[in-house]
């Protein structure tokens, strides 16, 4: 059967299957055998093991028992509640966990033909930017006869046990999960892009405006099919609190709802809802105690009809509601995981997707260095990976995501712990082609959160230009390898900056090649000249150079226009001016006001200046009304603008 993915290990299910079916034998998978190096590699399970295949643990085994859902799970004797929480979340999503579980149906034990069963399964996950198939024979770890590790509540059914198996063959053993990040496994389940929030930090609760545009976006990632966890810090420990909460622990969110109070009719025709939650512990029991727990007084307020359609059971099931204010008080943070929608044909909003694979790398050249650390390192910072994009429309949202690679299978060699990173985004000159080396007017927009988690993310809107991602390690000299994902409505043509002047090619000599770099900031205009009977003007700015120009945006109903807009120029003929124009957009012709003429030379001031405006032509010595306010910088290195 074709598939996309690539197979772990060069492993492929199918022939491996056909080859055991043949020979009559069940699977025994050499690249994940059944002894200890594949459970541990510091802290054995607290017991004898035995590795025990599901016919051996019970009569009828299958992968689903009555299809597959949210309350199958159960956590193991090690802490990796949030892989059970990620599986929590995953059972709520068919179109997802048939892509994780492939052909499930074909996996699926047939007890009528036993002889057509190997003991072989494949799971698919998205590891670094592709699907990966990852094939586990179905020898499971027991102690006294029981799973130690993920398992369903049915003691007959075997997906979550067999999930959990090939994702700890993805991290090298079974103790290499213990201690993990929910949003990391649903990435991994999903290809989303995660984003932890810090409820903490937020104090969302204590803001009504801030916690309702919190709920918003929750339940919209939600209603598009996002997946959701949250936690209470330490994470060190699972520690029951009296509220019946437990800190240091993943639950899976299973509905994000705005439900409606009253009774019958009157329900309707007042229209009064409150914005819930609904979680669940990996545990399958111990649950919130609060407001809106499952036999509190709140229930009261709500019909029969609205609580039938919520699904209430009064039962210690792990599955319990609370209300939006309490969780964003009680719990210090989620993973929102958002499936971006790049498909053209949709009803939902379609985003242009861009995909780049770099690393942060050491060059005995520090120019070739791509280590440079955060922006605190002035000296090393621009020595980093560089991404333009361009914002076309007058103003975009932007979703970034920054991820670097999983490193838990190094956790046996005493590694994989995550790096520091984030990134920096620069507003720069119109008509920049090559990599930054100096930051002279360029304007630093946003900037990421920096944390050693595997992925950081970040939502923004820029206005119309042109900008630069600096993906970065949080100190110098830091080595590793990242993802970087790009989003925005329109297409940006994002690419990596990889040349830092032009090339020299084989007709430079005939043409000349640049002498200079010239960087020319024009920040705005005052004083301009009416240029219409309301007593205004829509002012925009032309920088020409040695045939090249760069517009400014059109600033409209203004005399006091701020342009802040730049271009960088590699000059051939050093001894030719720039010009930096101010003209009125007008519907039937647009109307000069004047005019700046820079000779763009070495001895110049690179300080701001103010600068009469003047006629162009014969009469370039005539001012006209109003002043312009600019930075011009030239340097005869074309690798510095300094």
């Amino acid at each position: 059967m074709f598939s996309s993915a690539a197979p772990y290990k060069n492993q492929h299910y199918h022939d491996l299957k056909k080859d055991c079916i043949k020979d009559q034998k069940l699977f025994e998978d050499p690249e994940f055998p059944a002894t200890s190096s594949s459970l541990y590699f510091r802290k054995p399970p607290p017991g004898f093991v035995e590795w025990k295949r599901p016919g051996e643990i019970c009569q009828e085994p299958y992968l689903f028992v009555e299809g597959i859902s949210s309350h199958d799970l159960n956590q193991g004797v090690v802490g990796n509640c949030w892989f059970v929480a990620a599986c929590s979340c995953l059972a709520l999503k068919p179109n997802l966990w048939k892509k994780v579980i492939p052909d499930h149906k074909e996996q699926e034990w047939d007890h009528k033909h036993p002889a057509e069963y190997a003991g072989i399964f494949h799971f698919q996950f998205w590891v670094f930017g592709e699907w990966v198939d990852v094939v586990v024979d179905d020898r499971l770890p027991t102690i006294n006869g029981e799973l130690i590790y993920c398992h369903s509540k049915e003691n007959n059914e075997f997906w979550s046990a067999l999930v959990e198996k090939a994702y700890a063959k993805l991290a090298g053993c079974y103790e290499s999960l213990e201690g993990g990040n929910t949003g990391d496994a649903v990435v991994d389940f999903s290809g989303a892009v995660s984003e932890l929030v810090s409820l903490e930090e937020g104090a969302f609760y204590k803001d009504q405006k801030k916690e309702e545009q919190l709920f918003e976006d929750l339940l919209k990632v939600y209603d598009r099919g996002g997946i959701i966890s949250c936690s209470i810090k330490p994470h060190e420990i699972e520690l029951k609190m009296s509220n019946g909460l437990v800190k240091g622990h993943a639950y899976s969110v299973t509905a994000v709802k705005k439900v409606r109070l009253g009774h019958g009719l009157l329900a309707y025709f007042q229209n009064e809802t409150i914005p819930l939650i609904r979680m669940r512990n990996p545990w399958g029991k111990t649950e919130w105690k609060g407001a809106w727990s499952d036999s509190s007084e709140e229930w009261s307020k709500v019909g029969d009809t609205e609580r039938g359609n919520l699904g209430i059971t009064v039962a210690d099931d792990g599955e319990f509601w609370m209300s939006f204010t309490d969780w964003c008080k009680f719990f210090t943070e989620a993973d929102v995981c958002r499936l971006i929608n790049t498909s053209m044909i949709s009803v939902h909003k379609t985003w242009h997707e861009v995909v780049h694979f770099g690393s942060w790398t050491k060059n005995a050249e520090p120019l070739l260095n791509r280590c440079g650390g955060c922006s605190n390192h002035r000296q090393t910072f621009l020595q980093n990976p560089q991404y333009l994009f361009d914002i076309t429309k007058e103003a975009d949202e932007v979703l970034i995501s920054l991820q670097q690679k999983d490193l838990k299978s190094l956790r046996k060699v005493g590694q994989g712990e995550n790096l520091t990173i984030g990134f920096s985004v620069f507003k720069v000159e119109l008509n920049r082609k090559y990599r930054m080396h100096d930051i002279l007017t360029q304007e630093s927009v946003v900037t990421s959160t920096y944390i050693n988690a595997r992925s950081v993310f970040l939502r923004a809107t820029l206005p119309l230009g042109r900008y630069i991602i600096f993906p970065t390690t949080f100190r110098p000299l830091t080595l590793g390898d990242f993802m970087l994902r790009v989003f925005t409505d329109v297409e940006s043509g994002c690419r990596e900056l990889i040349q830092d002047k032009p090339k020299i090619k084989c007709w430079s000599s005939f043409f000349g090649y640049p002498q200079v770099v010239t960087h020319v900031y024009v920040h705005g205009a005052e004083g301009l000249q009416n240029q219409d009977s309301s007593g205004g003007a829509d002012p925009y700015v032309i920088i020409h150079c040695e045939g090249q120009s760069v517009r400014s945006t059109i600033k409209t109903d203004t005399l006091q226009p701020e342009f802040k807009t730049s271009g960088v120029f590699y000059r051939k003929k050093p001894r030719k001016p720039i010009t930096v124009e101010v003209w009125n957009s007008n519907a039937v012709k647009d109307e000069f006001m004047g005019q700046v003429v820079l000779s763009g030379s070495l001895k110049d001031s690179s300080g701001p200046q103010k600068l009469q405006l003047r006629k162009g032509g014969r009469n370039a010595a005539d001012e006209m009304p109003g002043t312009i306010g600019l930075r011009i910088v030239t340097a005869t290195s074309l690798y510095t603008e300094l």
